[in-house]
């Protein structure tokens, strides 16, 4: 280490020779999973939704958006074979995420639904597929991971 006052310090860094030859790791680009199914998605923040469901859109999936759980659940009353999948934020007003999947689950046992949380104690993937949720998906929402999550599901259904 070199110092000279009011003109600075040098550090120089040793470090030892990797031995052995030296790969270089490439990224490789796998295509996103697309779909056309019909996915009604409920979350009730609006930049949420509008982003959702244009990230959904551009996967090709048709999409009916709602911001409140009971709107969400008056759609599914109205036409519960219109949807293919449900995806739904767990913590919303008037009811949650997992209150609203049992309640569309009453209606149509088979309809494959995702949750999405940021953090809950209320519920956890393991309490989440046991209720019979088909996938558990943890907030920020990463494009790459819910294109893979909604093939995986959606797949299995067939």
């Amino acid at each position: 280490m070199d110092s000279i006052p009011e003109k600075g310090t040098t550090f120089v860094t040793l470090l030892p020779m990797a031995k052995g030859k030296v790969t270089q790791k490439s990224d490789v680009i796998t295509p996103l999973p697309k779909g056309n199914e019909h996915i009604l998605f409920v979350d009730d923040e609006n930049v949420t939704v509008d982003a959702i469901q244009a990230m959904l859109e551009s996967l090709g999936y048709k999409v009916t958006a709602r911001t409140r759980s009971l709107e969400c659940l008056e759609a599914f009353r109205v036409q519960p074979d219109k949807f293919d999948l449900v995806i739904t934020d767990m913590t919303m007003p008037d009811m949650t995420g997992k209150e609203l999947a049992k309640e569309l689950m009453s209606i149509r046992a088979d309809i494959p639904i995702i949750l999405c949380t940021g953090f809950s104690e209320q519920i956890d993937e393991n309490k989440a597929k046991g209720m019979g949720i088909s996938a558990f998906l943890m907030k920020p929402i990463v494009m790459q991971d819910m294109a893979n999550i909604i093939r995986q599901v959606l797949d299995k259904k067939q």
